[in-house]
């Protein structure tokens, strides 16, 4: 059953959403502890969910205190969120990396093509020097099969990366600049230069290095910089293991086997398909963990199913990925 779940995942086609959700919860339900302890606290009984409405999304804070495992197993890595002194950090428990692998590879060729097409350059300082970061993960592995022999990390080393770019600029060569907010502004300010062939990319997060800006002062202030009219960003977290993009604006897409719902933040089991409210989200490829997490960021959804994050409930943590506050 749980191979045929998996092989489902990524070839999902959009009409079997639902049903295929329905399946991940009950498989949830009865292997996760934790989730079904929850379930039962709202009286919910697990057999009579039948519709994707009905499915109780776990807060994404219980990654903070429990360990969120689906059937018992030793992990092959544990993913664990930036944070300060005073803040207790998510640990994401992942059974099977090759389930991660296979997401953020399916999910990038889905919105960008082929990864061996591509140059990829991380700026992520702030990851590089600590461990168990999902995005460094991902980005790493990335580099390693882009196969470009300029591929590769830059913590400070922000006069070596600008004669990469323009080299590359030179040769025409398709480049993802994937960074840190923090990283991509700092960069911007000491080389600001024209990139006709390299998307820029934030993933969020200031890490206390400058102000809270909102994604809008970010993207102009990188567009003016780079000449470029758009800045794309990347939406992911700790305890998630696929990523939705934006090719600009703010306004993120998903892959087919990730979903992203509103919840009222008077009442956490109104949960909508379209419109304003505090983001739930359904990530299948979260199989061995929760595939049904209710996060703290708050958002738009629009009726395509694409969704804008406009910030953060006033009382949560400072999350270290996708910080950036859209002015609410």
């Amino acid at each position: 059953m749980i191979c045929e779940i998996e092989d489902k995942i990524f070839s999902l086609e959009p009409v079997d959403f639902e049903q295929l959700a329905l399946e991940v919860f009950q498989f949830q339900y009865n292997n996760n502890a934790i989730y079904q302890q929850y379930v039962k606290a709202l009286s919910i009984v697990g057999s009579n969910v039948r519709s994707i409405d009905q499915i109780p999304f776990l807060p994404i804070r219980f990654f903070k205190t429990a360990d969120i495992k689906t059937t018992v197993f030793e992990p092959e890595a544990v993913f664990e969120s930036s944070g300060t002194t005073q803040t207790i950090n998510s640990r994401h428990y992942v059974k099977d990396m090759g389930i991660y692998h296979r997401s953020f590879l399916q999910a990038w060729e889905q919105f960008y093509g082929p990864v061996q097409d591509w140059c990829v350059i991380g700026l992520l300082p702030a990851y590089l020097e600590r461990q168990n970061s999902s995005l460094v993960v991902m980005v790493n592995e990335m580099i390693k099969l882009s196969g470009h022999a300029q591929s590769g990390f830059y913590l400070y080393e922000h006069e070596k990366l600008a004669a990469v770019l323009q080299e590359l600029e030179k040769q025409g060569q398709k480049t993802l600049l994937i960074g840190v907010t923090f990283g991509l502004l700092d960069f911007a300010e000491q080389f600001p230069m024209p990139l006709k062939h390299t998307i820029v990319m934030e993933t969020g997060g200031m890490k206390g290095r400058r102000r809270e800006m909102t994604r809008q002062e970010v993207h102009a202030i990188l567009s003016t910089a780079f000449k470029t009219p758009l800045i794309h960003s990347e939406y992911g977290m700790t305890e998630l293991l696929s990523q939705a993009y934006s090719y600009g604006h703010g306004l993120f897409d998903c892959p087919p086997w990730m979903k992203v719902l509103v919840r009222q933040d008077d009442d956490p089991l109104d949960v909508r398909v379209a419109g304003s409210g505090v983001i739930n989200i359904i990530d299948l490829a979260n199989l061995y963990s929760c595939a049904f997490i209710a996060t703290d960021d708050v958002g738009t959804v629009q009726e395509d199913g694409s969704f804008e994050v406009l910030g953060r409930v006033d009382t949560s943590d400072i999350r270290g990925c996708n910080l950036l506050i859209a002015g609410i």
